[in-house]
Parts: structure tokens; sequence; C-alpha cells
């Protein structure tokens, strides 16, 4: 139970940060793009309230977790309602609105990462906030990466629906509907590994290529 107390504490401001700005990256390029909805109902908010669904963000993850020893561990945010037919150029723009999420999560990782350069700097010798700093890390690169699989619902898989042949692009996105227990199926049986790690692995090398002039100059 303490490792658990212990676990939340450390990923509990990553995690929310995470899910928050992802959402609202959504809700922010789909108005650009021509799309209110999302606005209208309060989404394009940096508030994380008004994007967790108290069962998939809050609930799920800590059964999972206790559960299975902290070997897996899933979870969600309230997706934000996006009318496609509202934007200026619907199959083009559904891409730049899924890319949105995943992109934020990729900007988030590099704060948390430039975090916990300035701390190493700084010789703060509290272990907490680089523990915290490692979990941002960690936590929005996993995001970034699950998230571009191009199975529909996910941003992934709405970017593969707008680059393909309309008549291919209504094919691959009749699967939506079954698309959450595909990659359900896929990561209990672990194939999603072969995905994640090197999309991860390789955000991570870019992170830290950007992050290189900092490191020189500090």
């Amino acid at each position: 139970m303490e490792d658990l107390i212990q676990t939340i504490a450390v990923y509990a401001l990553p995690v929310l940060f995470a899910i928050t700005l992802h959402e609202a990256a959504h809700a922010y390029a789909a108005r650009y793009l021509g799309d209110s909805t999302a606005y209208m109902q309060g989404r394009m908010s940096l508030n994380p309230v008004r994007h967790i669904d108290p069962f998939g963000t809050i609930v799920i993850p800590i059964l999972l977790y206790v559960g299975t020893s902290g070997n897996f561990l899933f979870g969600y945010a309230k997706p934000v309602p996006v009318d496609y037919g509202n934007l200026r150029k619907p199959k083009r723009d559904m891409a730049w609105v899924a890319l949105a999420g995943p992109a934020s999560n990729f900007f988030m990782a590099f704060l948390w990462l430039v975090f916990a350069i300035f701390l190493s700097v700084a010789g703060v010798g509290e272990e907490f906030f680089m523990r915290m700093a490692q979990a941002g890390i960690l936590t929005n690169l996993v995001m970034f990466a699950f998230n571009l699989f191009p199975i529909p619902p996910l941003d992934g898989g709405r970017v593969l629906t707008s680059l393909l042949p309309n008549r291919y692009a209504y094919r691959f996105a009749q699967i939506e509907p079954y698309g959450f227990f595909i990659v359900m199926a896929l990561v209990l049986f672990k194939v999603l590994y072969f995905w994640m790690v090197p999309v991860m692995t390789a955000a991570h090398s870019l992170l830290q290529l950007i992050a290189t002039p900092l490191k020189l100059f500090l």
C-alpha cells in the first residue's frame, strides 16, 4: 500500500498535465481549423476537471495497478468532441486535429526533461522531484506512442484515415467501433510492445538531441 501511495504521489501531476494538455490540444486545433464543438462544451480548457473521466482516469488505473502488481496500467480521459464536418477541409484537417494531441505530449515530455536538467544542475537533492520529472517524461512518451498507433479511434488511426484514398479511408474507418477492443487485445498479448518501444526510443532520442544545447549551456 505504501508503494501505491508513493507511486500515485509521483505520477499524479504528470498524468493530469499529460491528459489535460493532450485533450485541450485537440480542442484548440479543432477550433482553429473551423470546429467550435469542444469550445462550446467547455473542453478547450487547461482545467483537468474538464477532461477527467472518473472511471477511466482514476478507478481503472488504480485497480489495474493493484491487480497486476504494477505490471499493466491503462486509463483514458473523456474524448474531446469534434464535428469533422465543420472543419474547413474535413479529411485533411482530421489529421491535424488528431496530431495535436501526441504533439502536445511530446512538448510536455520536453518540458519535464528541461525540469530534470535544471534539478540536476541546481543540485536539488530531493529524490521526489527527480522521480516526478522522470515520471513526466515517461508518461508523455507513453501517451505519445500509444496514441499514434494507427487504429481508430486512436489519433494515429485518424491520421491514417486522413491519408488513405477516400474509398479505403471509408472502409478503414468502419473498424472504429471495434478499435478499442483490438487495441486492448494487442496490449494484453504484448503485440503493441513492438510498436511502443521503437517509437518511444526514437522520441526520447530526439528529445535528448533537442535538449543538447541547453545541457551544454548550463
